[in-house]
């Protein structure tokens, strides 16, 4: 099957009208009919047949169907990655984040980069810390922002500052929480491939800790939703944690600090251009304003 071939039956596979599939494909409906008699004489067998007005895919079009939709979705990647080549150079940055960072770190800096840079435009895109490393290897990214501390072939991690744990809690909570003095009440804890909540973890087994887990989870601002929801306590981030504060919520330090490293996330052999390096020094500084100022140990909703 050529590329048309495979872009005509998917448009019928969707749709189900010839009509419908050669509008999608902006041809005509004679161009269409046409491009799907060469796809079926090419294959040497029906691909569709005409039932009460609609065309209902044949048995062998049901098996190919899969692969065909694979195939489309590369496609439209390969798409995307000739856009985001051709914007590159115009003033575009394709931005990768986790998702506590992307909702209350990146809006501010990307604010700023418009005040500065008006003619910068980007991709912004949130997934856990494997996916962004995914996807800046396979340079669909130009660069991600994670509390990922690991290092990896090929890209070079740069720091860009910290933010800390903190306990989020329904009572009012005098701060800071020692780990060892935490209620020993229901917990939403944070998965352990997730760096902070590996770093957690690591800090409760030095002290031969364990809290009553009632739910683990992937995204700190579900476990701030549940905490919202009265399902227990939990341990977030500060800047999900400010995020997510709500009326009848308390943010507490703990004692001592448990510090969660922020990094940005390159491809080590790529000379930083202008337009990166500006972003990242805004993120140096957007990070240095996350911290409790020192004395200021819980927040209220």
């Amino acid at each position: 099957m050529r590329l048309r071939h495979i872009e005509i039956f998917d448009a019928i596979w969707r749709t189900g009208s010839l009509t419908e599939a050669a509008e999608a494909l902006h041809v005509s409906q004679p161009a269409a009919s046409k491009l799907l008699a060469n796809a079926e004489a090419q294959l040497g067998f029906k691909l569709f047949e005409r039932v009460k007005g609609r065309l209902r895919a044949t048995r062998e079009a049901e098996v190919l169907a899969p692969q065909v939709a694979r195939l489309q979705q590369e496609l439209t990647n390969v798409r995307r990655l000739a856009y985001s080549l051709k914007h590159s150079h115009q003033g575009h940055l394709r931005i990768g984040s986790t998702p506590a960072l992307g909702l209350g770190l990146l809006p501010a800096v990307v604010r700023h980069s418009q005040r500065t840079h008006p003619h910068v435009t980007f991709d912004l895109h949130t997934h856990h810390s494997g996916e962004l490393v995914e996807g800046l290897l396979a340079r669909e990214l130009d660069l991600i922002v994670t509390f990922d501390r690991n290092e990896y072939p090929g890209l070079r991690r740069i720091p860009v500052g910290q933010t800390e744990l903190v306990y989020m809690t329904r009572r009012n909570k005098p701060g800071p929480m020692k780990l060892r003095d935490l209620p020993k009440r229901d917990f939403i804890a944070l998965e352990a491939r997730d760096p902070s909540g590996l770093l957690l973890q690591q800090a409760m087994d030095a002290e031969g800790l364990s809290m009553n887990i009632i739910a683990q989870v992937q995204t700190h601002y579900v476990a701030c939703a549940l905490v919202e929801a009265g399902c227990g306590d939990t341990i977030v981030d500060l800047i999900t944690g400010r995020a997510m504060l709500r009326p009848g919520l308390t943010l507490c330090r703990l004692a001592p600090r448990i510090e969660v490293p922020i990094s940005v996330m390159v491809h080590a052999d790529d000379p930083l251009s202008a337009q990166p390096q500006t972003f990242i020094d805004k993120l140096c500084t957007a990070c240095k304003q996350i911290l409790l100022p020192d004395g200021q140990d819980n927040l209220q909703g």
